[in-house]
């Protein structure tokens, strides 16, 4: 358990260094790790994100000169997690974390990580009250980002703020093409896994396990996908022989889903070529064909042939301000500038791509925000500005205003589906 600890303060110290855990700086190599191993250290690391605002409101008041270095600092965060939110031992988390520091080279600082441990085993209570006392200690939340929840969703806001705290659900996506639903929710129960399916054909698992553990995974019968990505794929109204246009495709979830639903002839394209590599393996486990290409989507001279294309998906690039418990690294590492740069590129993004869509196709908006900048607001002044292009309704959406908020079925989406209108 050190090395899982000591491995998870690492992931904390990148981020606390302003980097995504998708681009951890060496160190950690997850193959000396067990797959049970692997588990407890994602566990370790986003809860210790989920929960970061408190943790170190109280380091802060566990340590008033603070703590100059930060792999000590993370490895405190850590234990404090542990110690406030898991049922290990405390006596072993603090012993842990004291070996743990000894093991990353900081010897001197052991001491200190062992006082400071156990005077908030002693002070706990009051130490849980004091934090508490702010918003960001209240709600695990940079400040703006709160208040801006606060004003753009004044009814709505605690239960956004609280769903961010939790641990997402585990969703599937069937591979229509092989089985449905009903069908493969008897497959879990045979294999001991309990689910309910949701109104649009998510499974939703009651209690999380590996990929590996699904039956099929491997075989292409089944896939991981949040409930609420599931809509895009149905909400574009996809028909065989169409031309398909997936502008932002990696990891390739939404792909997939409409080549399962519909023979598409398919474009996927992404700037990341190593995700979207990660897309091409996906198809192939599934059994699936697309075109794809390392491009970037916002210069259709690039990589676009001149005939134009019957639909598209713009998964556009967002603040991911609705999949924070999913991926608690992104509140720490916003600001609350970056909502209208991505707004900007949004924009852009959209005015390049219907270039692209035939008159009478349909081009579907969508990001995993709540911020109504990047979604309401970004759709409204697209509209203005373009005469063609008009919102049309969205059967089976649960929303009718198209922002899905982060719920125990679902993370947070928005989704906007406009038509070309012929000139």
């Amino acid at each position: 358990m050190i090395e899982v600890q000591r491995a998870a303060a690492i992931n904390v110290a990148t981020v606390l260094g302003g980097h995504s855990l998708a681009h951890i700086p060496g160190g950690i190599d997850l193959h000396s790790f067990t797959p049970s191993q692997q588990g407890a250290l994602r566990d370790l690391t986003q809860g210790t994100l989920r929960h970061l605002g408190p943790l170190r409101i109280i380091l802060g008041l566990l340590a008033e000169r603070g703590v100059s270095d930060r792999a000590v600092e993370s490895l405190i965060l850590v234990a404090l997690y542990q110690l406030i939110h898991t049922r290990a031992a405390p006596h072993a988390i603090v012993n842990h974390a004291v070996a743990a520091v000894r093991a990353g080279g900081a010897r001197q600082a052991a001491g200190f990580v062992n006082a400071t441990l156990r005077r908030f085993q002693r002070e706990r209570p009051d130490l849980l009250i004091a934090a508490a006392r702010s918003p960001m200690g209240r709600w695990s939340h940079p400040d703006w980002w709160i208040e801006r929840l606060r004003r753009q969703y004044p009814i709505e806001a605690d239960e956004i703020l609280g769903q961010g705290l939790g641990r997402p659900p585990m969703s599937l996506r069937v591979n229509r093409r092989r089985i449905d639903s009903m069908a493969y929710q008897q497959r879990l129960a045979e294999a001991g896994m309990e689910a309910r399916i949701q109104p649009h054909g998510a499974i939703t698992l009651l209690k999380p396990v590996p990929a590996a553990a699904l039956p099929g995974f491997a075989t292409g019968l089944v896939s991981i996908q949040d409930a609420g990505a599931q809509y895009a794929a149905q909400l574009l109204d996809l028909r065989d022989g169409q031309k398909v246009l997936d502008a932002c495709a990696a990891p390739g979830g939404k792909t997939a889903h409409m080549l399962e639903l519909a023979d598409v002839s398919l474009l996927a394209l992404d700037r990341d070529g190593a995700r979207l590599g990660d897309a091409r393996r996906n198809l192939e486990r599934l059994g699936l064909a697309a075109a794809t290409a390392v491009a970037d989507a916002s210069d259709p001279s690039i990589w676009w042939d001149g005939v134009a294309f019957d639909r598209v998906l713009l998964d556009a690039p967002c603040t991911a301000s609705g999949i924070v418990r999913r991926h608690p690294d992104a509140k720490w590492l916003r600001r609350e500038s970056d909502i209208a740069s991505f707004a900007q590129t949004q924009r852009q993004l959209l005015a390049a791509l219907w270039q692209v869509l035939v008159p009478g196709g349909k081009l579907l908006y969508a990001t995993c925000s709540v911020f109504a900048e990047e979604n309401r607001d970004t759709l409204a002044a697209f509209v203005a500005a373009h005469a063609d292009a008009v919102a049309i309704a969205m059967p089976g959406l649960v929303s009718p205003s198209g922002q899905l908020l982060p719920s125990l079925d679902h993370d947070g989406f928005y989704y906007a589906l406009l038509q070309k209108t012929p000139r």
